[in-house]
C-alpha cells in the first residue's frame, strides 16, 4: 500500500463509512445500488477523495474512503448524504416516495478508521449489532 503525497504531506487515511436508509427500509436495489456508486464516486473525487471499494444491500451502504488530512470528515459526510439523497430520491421518486418524502438517509452513520478491515469484515460487524432506536 503506498501512501499518497499531499502539497507538504505524505499519507494514508482511510475510514469506512455506513449509511443506513432512513428507517432501516429495504429499498436498495441493484440499479438504485449502481446509481449510488457512482454518486459517492463523483462526489469522493469533488473532495479529492477516492472511494475504494464500495458495498451495498438492501437497505445500508458500506464504504471505503481514502481522503487527505485536510478533508473535515463531517463535512464530507454530510455532503455525500445530502448529494446522494437528494439524486436518490428524485432518479427513484416512484420506488421510494411512500418512505422518504423527507430524508433518504438515517440522520446518523458509522464512521470508523479502517485499520486494515475488510469491507466485508465491516459488513459483518454492522450485521452483528443491534438496531439503533428511532
Amino acid at each position: 500500500m503506498q501512501p499518497n503525497k499531499g502539497y507538504r504531506n505524505i499519507y494514508s487515511l482511510k475510514f469506512h463509512l455506513v449509511l443506513v436508509t432512513k428507517d432501516h427500509c429495504k429499498v436498495i436495489d441493484s440499479e438504485m445500488l449502481a446509481r449510488l456508486r457512482e454518486i459517492m464516486t463523483a462526489t469522493c473525487q469533488k473532495w479529492r477523495c477516492k472511494l475504494e471499494d464500495f458495498y451495498g444491500d438492501e437497505s445500508h451502504v458500506y464504504l471505503l474512503i481514502d481522503f487527505p488530512p485536510e478533508v473535515q470528515l463531517s463535512k464530507l459526510v454530510n455532503n455525500l448524504k445530502t448529494v446522494s439523497s437528494r439524486l436518490i430520491r428524485k432518479e427513484f421518486k416512484a420506488c421510494i416516495d411512500s418512505f422518504c418524502k423527507d430524508a433518504f438517509w438515517h440522520g446518523t452513520y458509522y464512521i470508523a478508521s479502517c485499520n486494515g478491515m475488510t469491507i466485508e469484515q465491516l459488513k459483518d460487524y454492522v450485521e452483528q449489532q443491534s438496531l439503533p432506536s428511532h
